[in-house]
């Protein structure tokens, strides 16, 4: 069982158990995250994709960590000009653990705006 998940504008496969590196998420450590299913399948016998279904799967994640990437060194040289410029990058990335990967029976009822006002107020 697998699902393709959308997280930061980019696409991963993942199985339930299976630890990623994503771009820096804003939440805490240990903090839970759903994730945006992009397909589902359970190995053969059923693979969902249609977005009225997708609402039915559910990916969990746990943040595990934030973590810095390797540094990327840039160089820019133009010959017979003595132009040399050396920078750097390091990226800011967060480690997720799949906790759980699975397909409802029914649609999780969406909250209403009416109950979100009085909640806020």
């Amino acid at each position: 069982m697998y699902a393709i998940v959308k997280v930061g504008g980019k696409q991963y496969r993942v199985e339930k158990g299976d630890s990623l590196v994503v771009d820096r998420l804003r939440e805490d450590e240990g903090a839970k995250v759903a994730l945006e299913p992009l397909l589902y399948t359970d190995g053969g016998t059923k693979t969902v994709f249609e977005p009225k279904d997708l609402a039915k799967v559910k990916v969990e994640a746990v943040v595990t960590g934030h973590e810095r990437g390797q540094k990327i060194h840039v160089l820019k040289f133009k010959p017979k000009r003595g132009y040399k410029r050396r920078t750097g990058h390091r990226s800011e990335l967060t480690r997720l653990e799949i906790k759980d990967i699975r397909l409802l029976t029914r649609r999780p009822a969406a909250k209403k705006k009416d109950e979100e006002a009085e909640d806020g107020s």
